[in-house]
This record gives structure tokens, C-alpha cells and sequence, in this order.
């Protein structure tokens, strides 16, 4: 078993919110994990129970939990009414709601009348633009309070949001947003990065001219920068809440009417255009807050670093509903220094800071030790997820941060809008390993052959529904796509795509995608794996890897980043070599090693192993828009082997 890093008091166990739960249900447990246990060999009684435990506003209640028990085509809380825009607005009146900031930018307080005012006036200006249940309302913002207003207006109609971060180029905001065919389109002038401003005219603009449905566009004076739209209708932000509505009309819908298009990451292949419901989104956000991160109503504030391009801003926005303060940022983590987040936790008294093992090993690698320049005794938790956290991170996280803290890494995706694998409050943390499965969650790590397995890597697979799975895909003609993309490979069970062991102590640990996973003489080895061994050597700033077909086998190709001032020598390759044979195996030691100067990530801040691959192998490397820095792959494709 991994060494325990923490274990919460019994003060912390005893005031959580999941303790609480458990409480009130008929049923005596011993631990998380009998609880857990019993929420997923009882859905109904488990997912009624948190409905109730929950407040979920709504105007009509279900006439069942759950009808149709397979996947697909389960269906949750049928008969139901509700409105999601409602639920995450009936906060305490005079309590901060949200803290918007930035770069160069000040603090600024939102209450929840506040915030409730401003999406009145939000949701009139729209409807007097012709949305309405069911209409199509995309977004190519920054993250700032006006894109949760306008979103939290658009749901409060009855319409369905989509949204894209402004740093996506002209294409890749069309391959997604020209998929859907939306009426308004919501733009800000610019936005600043890294010290710079960068305006967006140019990218709306072959926006524009690419999607015919758009009527009306809606632009957020963000940065001071001058943006001429090539449209006939262009509406200030501040022009559609010239009105004189004070309290929304939240228009009731079922439980699964479309709230979110969201979208895969396109890297290989066009984006899915993935529809997320109303009650799904809600009920499963509303249990990981409450019940896996313990955010409490009124005493919580949660930050994560997030654009409006990735799912984590959903979820974060989310946490309105169950009384919580939300923190935004928008810009760089790392200007002016990759201290100033953690001066932001200190100012605005966050109590759980979600981050990325990215920012982290950023941090950890310039000596960074964020309990000695800020103030960190508000901080309950730490949240990542973007990729798997190696366990030197767990380290670093109780060594430089704090020694009596949460530390949850999480594991989900876009696809369920939330998380398979979390935190939990009552349990301790263990070094390298996600803490649990979540809560009506039937999770299990499976084999080829369609078994469960303790122990050892296997795909990562969902055996039973959960009300937070995708409605639909948009225009996918009797579900092709949305089977094709869950359910291939085991009948009536969700394959995820994740590569995961799951632990003795019930932990979890993620190896990698499985559509990534390296099979070097037909031994099947997560690209984690080798990342955990090779992103703490001190010469190392960033690495990748991927397996290339050779004859019939595969051969394993690591990229390297060095940190300024090293260059990759022999000496330098064998010492890397040996550390992954020792903490692995011979297998997965690399048949190549090369030196590379950028490592490409997703805008989300993914890494792309497959677009990697496709340019070593000289394929073509689609929808490079989806990239954060798409030239980076230039050096791949020139490689000699």
C-alpha cells in the first residue's frame, strides 16, 4: 500500500457535509466505501436520497428515479420540472456570489442580488432578441462575471449555451460552433495574456462570415482595444441590460432538455458536439460539491483555473447552487510570477484552489514554496485534474503548501461533465492515488476479457447509468456517434477511454488515455507510467511520449523539454533510461529519446500524443485549432529515426 500523506481529524470528519448524508439515511455505515458500495447496488434509493438532502429547486417533482436501467437510454427523474439557472441563483441575497479578476485587473464583488439582477436584465435583452426554450446561444469569451450572467440568462430562458475560450482560432470556434448553427453570438473585444493584449476582431469576423445562423452578436467590452465587427446587429453588453427587469423568469423544462453543448477536443478528428441536460448537469455537480468536495453554503470559496472552453468552468459556475463563493481568473497563471495565484488564494480567502499537475511542476520547478510568500491558512483543499498527478507532486503539494490539507486529484471529462474518480473528505490521501470512486458511481477497472480487476491496469468502464450522461450528440442520426464513442466495446457498459489500476485501499490511479496506451511487445503500458518517472528529474521541464509501429511491434519515442541552459547528451539519455527501468521495467524503456523545444498541449492543457504521432508518422494532423501552440509540431515532423 502507498504511504498516507493525510488523514482527516475527526473534527474534519464529523462536520463534513458526507457525514451529514450518511446520517440521515436509514442505513448504519462503517465507511466511504460501504456507502459507496450501497449507492451503486441502490441507485434509485441513492440518487432520490441526494435529490432530497440536495434542496433542488424545481416546480414539478419526478414520477420516477430512473426508467429504461441500461445505457444508452436511461432516463432520470421523468416527470420532473425544474430550471437550472434558478437553482444556482437562490444563494444568500447578500452573500458574495462571485470575485472576478485577472490580469491587471482589480477584484471585483458580486452578490447573489446582484448577480440576480444582472441576469434579469440579461435574460429580457435576449428574449427581445428572439431566444427562447430551446434556442442556440455561443460564446467566444473570456472568463469574466458577464459570461456567467449571459450564460445563467440563456439557461434561465430555457435556451441551451455553448462556449469556446477567446485564445481558439477562427476555425476551430466554426468546427464547433457551425455544428450547432446558434442565433446570437457572444464576443468580447480582446482579452490579455501574459502581459499582452490581444484583440479578437480578426477571429469574429471569419467567425461571422462562416456561420449563416448568427443573427444578433453580443460584445463584452473586456480590455481597452478597438473591435470592428463585420455585422449588421452588434449589441453592447452593457446596451442589452438597458432594461428594467429586476427578477428572472426562469422557464421550468424536464429533466433532460438540453443546457450545454460541449465539445471533445477535437484533435483527432472534428469535434464531437456533445449535449449535456439540465437535470443531469445539476444533480451530479450538486453531489461532487457537497458530498466529494465538502463545499459548504456560505463558508466555501472555490477557485479553479479554468477558460470558458473547458468543463471545468461548468463545474466551477456550478458550485453557485450549493452556496458557495466563486473565484474567477482570466490570463496567465504565471504573470507577473507564478506566485501571484497563490497570492490571489491568500486576498480572496479561497478555501479550495483547483489547479493542473502542469501549473504545479511549473511551480515546483523554479524552487516555488507557496506557504512561505502567501498566506494559506483559509486553503481546506487542493483540487487537479487535466491529467494524472505523479506522486512526487503529492510531495511537493504536502511539503510547499500545507501538511494538513485535502489533496484530490479528480478524473473525468467533458463526456459526463463531471468526474468518475475523486476526493472524499472522510478518507485519507494516499501518495500517487486518486482517493476513491465517486459516490453512484459504478466504476470498475476492467480486462480484455470484460473482467474486474484489482491490482492492475485495465480500462476504466461504468457498468450501471448515471444521470449526468450526455442526452444526445448534437445531429447524430440514431445515435451512431454516441454509441460508437461509449459503447463498443463492452454491451450496455461505458468504456470511458482511461487506462486506470484501481487500488487495494480503493484508491485509483490513472496510467494514461487507453486510445494512447503504448504496447511495446504486446505489453499494454499507460504513457503515465513513464511520466512519473522522468517529469522530476531536475534537467526535465516538460515531456512526452508515444508509441511508434514498427514491423509488428511498437517502439517507444520519448520527447523531452529541457530546462534552460541543458542539452540531452549520453550521459543525460542513459540516466534516463535507468530511471525508468528502475521505477518500471525494461519494457518501458524508450527506444528514442529527443530533445524538442515545446511540448504541444490542447488550449485546455492537454497534452496531444496522438497529434505527435501523427506527425512523426507524416500523417495529417487535424483541427490543429484545438492546439494551444500548434507550430511546436513543425519540429516533430522533421525528425529522423
Amino acid at each position: 500500500m502507498s504511504q498516507m500523506l493525510w488523514n482527516p481529524s475527526d473534527e474534519r470528519k464529523n462536520s463534513a457535509l458526507i457525514t451529514d448524508f450518511m446520517n440521515k439515511l436509514p442505513i448504519d455505515f462503517e465507511s466511504y466505501f460501504d456507502l459507496h458500495k450501497w449507492s451503486v447496488a441502490n441507485l434509485e434509493t441513492f440518487w432520490s436520497e441526494f435529490w432530497e438532502y440536495s434542496g433542488i429547486i424545481y416546480s414539478k417533482k419526478y414520477d420516477s428515479v430512473l426508467s429504461n436501467p441500461v445505457m444508452p437510454g436511461a432516463k432520470w427523474f421523468l416527470g420532473s420540472e425544474l430550471n437550472y439557472a434558478q437553482n444556482l441563483l437562490s444563494g444568500n441575497p447578500d452573500q458574495v456570489a462571485i470575485i472576478s479578476t485577472g490580469e491587471n485587473r482589480q477584484d471585483q464583488n458580486f452578490t447573489f442580488k446582484d448577480l440576480n439582477v444582472a441576469v434579469s436584465k440579461a435574460q429580457m435583452g435576449l428574449e427581445n432578441l428572439g431566444v427562447q426554450k430551446g434556442s442556440r446561444v455561443a460564446a467566444f469569451v473570456p472568463n469574466c462575471v458577464e459570461s456567467i450572467v449571459l450564460m445563467l440568462a440563456t439557461s434561465a430562458c430555457g435556451a441551451i449555451w455553448t462556449s469556446c475560450s477567446p485564445d481558439f482560432g477562427s476555425q476551430g470556434a466554426i468546427d464547433r460552433f457551425g455544428q450547432v448553427e446558434p442565433s446570437i453570438l457572444i464576443v468580447s473585444n480582446g482579452y490579455s495574456y501574459n502581459g499582452k493584449i490581444f484583440p479578437l476582431d480578426e477571429k469574429i469576423n471569419g467567425v461571422i462570415n462562416n456561420i449563416d445562423s448568427i443573427q444578433n452578436i453580443i460584445c463584452i467590452d473586456f480590455v481597452d482595444v478597438n473591435c470592428t465587427l463585420n455585422h449588421e446587429s452588434v449589441i453592447s453588453y452593457n446596451e442589452l441590460l438597458l432594461n428594467n427587469s429586476l427578477t428572472p423568469n426562469f422557464v421550468q423544462v424536464p429533466f433532460d432538455h438540453p443546457l450545454y453543448i460541449m465539445y471533445s477536443s477535437g484533435t483527432t478528428g472534428p469535434p464531437k458536439s456533445i449535449v449535456h441536460g439540465v437535470g443531469g448537469t445539476l444533480i451530479q455537480h450538486l453531489k461532487e460539491h457537497q458530498l466529494q468536495c465538502d463545499i459548504q453554503a456560505g463558508k466555501d470559496r472555490l477557485f479553479w483555473f479554468t477558460t470558458c472552453g473547458w468543463m471545468m468552468w461548468n463545474w466551477l459556475v456550478s458550485a453557485l447552487a450549493s452556496g458557495a463563493t466563486i473565484v474567477l481568473y482570466d490570463g496567465s497563471p504565471s504573470y507577473p510570477t507564478l506566485g501571484h495565484l497563490w497570492d490571489m488564494a491568500e486576498r480572496t480567502k479561497i478555501t479550495h484552489f483547483g489547479t493542473s499537475p502542469k501549473f504545479l511542476s511549473a511551480c515546483s520547478n523554479i524552487g516555488l514554496v507557496p506557504k512561505d510568500i502567501s498566506d494559506l491558512s483559509n486553503l481546506k483543499s487542493v483540487l487537479s485534474t487535466g491529467a494524472p498527478l505523479v506522486p512526487e507532486q503529492y510531495d511537493w503539494v504536502y511539503d510547499n503548501i500545507k501538511s494538513d490539507i485535502q489533496l484530490s486529484s479528480i478524473s473525468g471529462g467533458t463526456d459526463i461533465i463531471g468526474c468518475f474518480l475523486a476526493g472524499s473528505p472522510i478518507l485519507p490521501v494516499y501518495r500517487g492515488e486518486i482517493q476513491c470512486v465517486q459516490l453512484g458511481m459504478d466504476v470498475q477497472s476492467w480486462n480484455d476479457a470484460g473482467e474486474s480487476i484489482i491490482g492492475e491496469s485495465g480500462e476504466l468502464v461504468c457498468v450501471k447509468p448515471f444521470p449526468s450522461m450526455p442526452v444526445k450528440f448534437w445531429n447524430d442520426n440514431n445515435d451512431k456517434k454516441y454509441h460508437s464513442a461509449y459503447f463498443e466495446d463492452f454491451d450496455n457498459v461505458w468504456t470511458h477511454g482511461d487506462y486506470v489500476k484501481i487500488t487495494e485501499s480503493g484508491g485509483a490511479i490513472i496510467s494514461g488515455r487507453s486510445d494512447t496506451t503504448l504496447n511495446p511487445g504486446g505489453v499494454r503500458i499507460g504513457t503515465a507510467e513513464i511520466y512519473r518517472s522522468v517529469e522530476n528529474i531536475p534537467e526535465i521541464s516538460d515531456a512526452i511520449v508515444v508509441g511508434r509501429p514498427n514491423a509488428d511491434d511498437v517502439e517507444i519515442v520519448l520527447f523531452i523539454k529541457l530546462n534552460e541552459g541543458i542539452r540531452l547528451d549520453s550521459k543525460l539519455s542513459d540516466q534516463i533510461k535507468t530511471l525508468i527501468r528502475l521505477k518500471n521495467t525494461p519494457r518501458h524503456v524508450p527506444k528514442y529519446i529527443f530533445e524538442v523545444r515545446d511540448i504541444p498541449y490542447t488550449i485546455s492543457g492537454k497534452k496531444v500524443e496522438k497529434a505527435i504521432l501523427s506527425a512523426i508518422l507524416g500523417e495529417k494532423i487535424k483541427n490543429k485549432d484545438a492546439l494551444a501552440n500548434p507550430e511546436s509540431l513543425k519540429e516533430y515532423s522533421n525528425l529522423q529515426f
